[in-house]
């Protein structure tokens, strides 16, 4: 340890020589200037670093992560394109399908509309249909009727020629009971 003291007294002793950082100076490229060392070393570095080819490796190296970016772009950008394209196609179908469900829609439409007037004929054909076989059985119902009366007047008048013939009356009474039969029975048939 004395050795490590002395030393250190002799460092301290010696006058202190400051290097100059001025590379035009002698002072400069001496062994004790650590800028010239650092400077020396540096210069060894790129001087290893050119002799291995290594600037052209990395050179190379970022040509081929420059040539993957590319591809990946390009990758991308056909990517991209084909989406698009499946996008367009996709809104171009959807188009073609509201078209068709509007069609389809206006023909229901129109279907409903037809059938609804359809049903408005048929409505009114049944209920013409139902006026006319009311008609028809008013109208033999009137046939029935009148035939009835006639019948009756028949037996009205049959039974008063009856009478007429059984009382023994006179000719012009009788005539006069067989045209107020006459007249009842047309009276009735009015």
């Amino acid at each position: 340890m004395t050795r490590a003291l002395s030393l250190l007294a002799l460092l301290a002793a010696t006058p202190a020589v400051a290097a100059s950082k001025n590379p035009f100076s002698l002072e400069f490229y001496k062994l004790s200037n650590t800028d010239f060392i650092v400077t020396l070393a540096f210069l060894l570095f790129i001087g290893v670093l050119v002799y291995f080819k290594v600037p052209s490796l990395v050179a190379g190296l970022l040509d081929k992560r420059a040539a993957g970016i590319q591809a990946e772009l390009d990758e991308a950008r056909a990517l991209r394109e084909e989406a698009e394209s499946v996008l367009a196609e996709f809104e171009s179908k959807q188009r073609e399908v509201g078209d068709h469900s509007e069609r389809i829609i206006a023909a229901a439409k129109e279907s409903a509309e037809e059938a609804a007037e359809q049903a408005r004929k048929n409505l009114a054909l049944a209920i013409e249909r139902r006026i006319q076989a009311a008609q028809d059985q008013i109208a033999s119902a009137e046939q029935r009727a009148v035939k009835q009366v006639r019948e009756e007047a028949v037996k009205i008048a049959v039974s008063a020629a009856a009478q007429v013939i059984a009382e023994g009356m006179s000719a012009d009474r009788a005539g006069e009971l067989i045209d107020e039969a006459i007249a009842t029975v047309e009276a009735k048939l009015q």
